[in-house]
């Protein structure tokens, strides 16, 4: 541990150089439970975000803009569309330049050890490749939050006030600050205390009814990094989390410092707070790709300055069909991802990502619907998350009832429906009958209205 210890650096060569003396390590081994089905067969930050992007590309795309191009991303639940993803995408890096994106998987190293069993441990556990890098600073970001920063803006901040640990934070409702961990500070932003998750979030001095909130991103010393880790390894009753367990504890024996995201958030504008998201909850996945369509400026995924990169699929593009009788697709505040086909539907406030197929007279309003899928004929889909590989039964309607929707599918408490694959099978096997005679009604409300155009639609033509 000893030959670990590094120098304090200062001086301005030193703020130039502190990106490249970085080792960014991405935590991307969560399983994303809150989800609930969107992630039964992936890892969450494999999980697509705005219709092209992946939830990890945002803190991987953060490093390389910041110039951190040596990263280790920390892999465990259902890890192969994640690292597949990871290994076509990041793959450009130079390693002969000491560039890298390299693949942490949870793998057993000794009869002792397993899966990571928290944060903290995810690190411990690869403790040997960060000895073998050998950085000044280790940055330890999440891989399934939403946000743009540049870490640089960070480090400088960890250098000039000369701290052992600096925590990225951001300002919330003291009500909010019960899912964060949440740190009280002095007039220097030094971290006095730190609470994960408490009931009763201590408020800000100047702002009682707000609090400050991790986001957690940590700059560590490398020589503080790895000696907390040991000491942790060694305590029994450690559930090895950083938040949990790690931070609180080292409030009392090294600096800590608070970091305030507004100051490095990338985009940020004038009439809207800085932008992160933690997308952990249905809820919450749904309204920050709600953002995307409503309020695209609060992160403008369309600056080429600070992109937000990710695998360039050479699918065809985007089609929109009309029906023959003139009737094409009404799209309005929509993002709609290549290799799509889009009859003569109704898409409104909605993300659809990639290879959908959406048929005439679908309806699709305040929804996201996941790639693969398909929207049959008729169908209406209002405040929907539609998991990956869907096929939407002909006049198939959710979210208009929702007494209904939870009897087939899962519905949050504000309204949001998920569905998924499994859910849609369960439903045509035990509504089977019903669906057939959907599908009969449905097809003849087709028929006639391909030969019987309604009266605007006939005076339109004539």
């Amino acid at each position: 541990m000893n030959n670990m210890h590094l120098s304090r650096p200062t001086g301005s060569a030193v703020l130039g150089n502190a990106a490249s003396q970085t080792l960014a390590i991405v935590l991307a081994g969560g399983r994303g439970e809150r989800l609930h089905g969107l992630t039964d067969r992936q890892a969450k930050p494999a999980l697509y975000f705005g219709g092209k992007f992946r939830m990890i590309d945002f803190p991987l795309s953060n490093c390389v803009n910041s110039e951190i191009r040596r990263i280790a991303v920390a892999t465990q639940y259902r890890a192969h569309e994640l690292i597949h993803h990871v290994q076509r995408t990041w793959s450009f890096l130079r390693p002969e330049l000491s560039e890298f994106v390299e693949l942490w998987p949870a793998q057993q190293r000794d009869s002792a050890t397993g899966w990571y069993a928290g944060t903290a441990d995810a690190i411990y556990q690869n403790i040997e490749m960060i000895r073998r890098h050998a950085p000044r600073y280790v940055l330890i970001l999440a891989g399934d939050h939403v946000y743009k920063q540049d870490y640089r803006l960070l480090l400088r901040d960890h250098i000039e006030c000369d701290a052992d640990i600096t925590i990225s934070c951001i300002e919330v409702p003291r009500e909010e600050g019960r899912r964060f961990g949440v740190m009280n500070v002095d007039e220097s932003d030094t971290i006095v205390s730190f609470l994960e998750k408490p009931e009763s979030p201590p408020g800000l001095a100047d702002a009682p009814d707000r609090c400050l909130a991790s986001t957690g991103i940590y700059i560590f010393n490398t020589d503080v990094l790895l000696a907390v880790l040991q000491a942790d390894s060694e305590n029994a009753n450690s559930r090895h989390d950083f938040g949990g367990d790690i931070i609180p504890k080292l409030v009392s024996r090294y600096r800590v410092v608070a970091h305030r995201f507004s100051h490095s958030c990338v985009s940020k504008s004038d009439n809207h707070q800085a932008y992160w998201r933690d997308v952990g909850t249905l809820d919450a996945y749904w309204h920050a790709n709600m953002d995307m369509v409503r309020t695209p400026e609060v992160l403008n995924l369309y600056d080429s300055n600070w992109r937000i990169w990710t695998l360039q699929d050479s699918g065809p593009p985007v089609r929109f069909i009309s029906d023959g009788l003139g009737n094409s697709a009404t799209i309005s505040n929509c993002v709609v991802g290549h290799s799509c086909v889009v009859g003569s539907a109704l898409l409104r406030d909605s993300v659809l990502s990639h290879r959908i197929r959406v048929a005439e007279g679908a309806r699709i309003t305040d929804s996201v619907i996941l790639p693969g899928c398909e929207i049959g004929a008729g169908a209406r889909l209002h405040r929907c998350i539609v998991a990956d590989d869907c096929k939407i039964p002909t006049g198939l309607i959710v979210g208009e009832d929702i007494d209904t929707d939870r009897e087939w599918f899962h519905c949050t408490n504000t309204g949001v429906t998920m569905i998924t694959p499994d859910m849609l099978i369960r439903f045509s096997r035990q509504r089977a009958p019903a669906t057939r005679n959907n599908v009969v009604e449905q097809t003849a409300r087709l028929f006639t209205r391909f030969t019987q155009p309604d009266p605007e639609l006939r005076s339109a033509l004539h």
